[in-house]
């Protein structure tokens, strides 16, 4: 089990000096990964990062940590962009590049505001296309792409990424909606969530696994992703939880703060350290 620490990127955290710094701490404190929300925003007051750029800047400055995007909606970006932005991002990296996709949501009007539509349906679809589409464009060799949104005809995108056979992709989703967790099971790994901001127990995670281990055609490794904040507990308890959660199947834990959560709270739980399995 590794472990990462997950922070917005919008409030306190639009400060990308601050997010290279702190992913910088994290590499040195011997954390396993950092990761970024993928917001853009409409009316909000809170200052806005783009988190490519903070990306960019952690990859700069860490030699070791896995940088990944939790999540980007991708129906909100055009494939191609994010094709070529992943991509250089990976290189950047040295192969250290994680893609985190989901369908996102018009909760803030990060759709509806600039003249999107926030069907979720249309979300997932666009979202099966465009997974298809980053394929494609990642391959290095000529494509071309007929679907009911996007249309590519005879393009050829190089580099390729540093990763072979690719940049792994994770799928977030709400349990126990199962079309997200159908869609997961074809790629490198999951970020569950649960309605109402319910933690994912580990029970949770055993039902999922299950479930996509019936959809699987392959024995390649697969990512289970869940979050938390264990600033509060005893050192006994932290690691009992880690057992818990590595038991049935997680293979990321993610150290999660939120925008009322400040710098100081993030640098002072890395320099805690990661949790311990023993």
């Amino acid at each position: 089990m590794r472990f990462a620490i997950n922070v917005p990127n919008f409030g306190a955290y639009s400060d990308i000096r601050a997010l290279a710094q702190l992913a910088h701490e994290a590499e040195e404190e011997g954390w396993d990964g950092f990761f970024l929300w993928d917001h853009i925003g409409s009316d909000w007051e809170a200052p806005i990062a783009d988190p490519w750029v903070s990306l960019a800047a952690m990859a700069m400055i860490t030699q070791r940590i896995k940088l990944a995007t939790v999540v980007t909606p991708l129906p909100r970006r055009r494939p191609w962009k994010l094709a070529r932005e992943a991509v250089s991002l990976d290189q950047l990296s040295n192969g250290r590049f994680i893609l985190g996709v989901g369908i996102g949501s018009d909760f803030g009007r990060e759709f509806s505001a600039y003249g999107e539509s926030p069907d979720d349906k249309l979300h997932g679809e666009m979202l099966d296309e465009g997974l298809d589409v980053l394929m494609g464009l990642w391959s290095g060799e000529p494509f071309s792409y007929q679907g009911a949104h996007y249309t590519i005809s005879n393009a050829r995108f190089l580099p390729t990424p540093a990763q072979r056979p690719r940049i792994p992709i994770w799928v977030a989703g709400y349990w126990p909606n199962k079309r997200p967790f159908q869609r997961a099971a074809r790629w490198d790994g999951v970020v569950p969530l649960l309605r109402g901001d319910q933690p994912v127990t580990s029970d949770a995670v055993r039902e999922i696994l299950a479930y996509i281990h019936t959809l699987r055609t392959n024995a390649d490794p697969f990512d289970v992703v869940v979050a938390g904040g264990t600033g509060a507990m005893e050192p006994a308890e932290v690691t009992a939880l880690m057992q818990d959660y590595a038991a049935a199947g997680a293979t990321w834990w993610q150290e999660g703060f939120l925008p009322g959560d400040t710098i100081e709270d993030v640098h002072t739980r890395i320099q805690a350290g990661p949790p311990k399995l023993s």
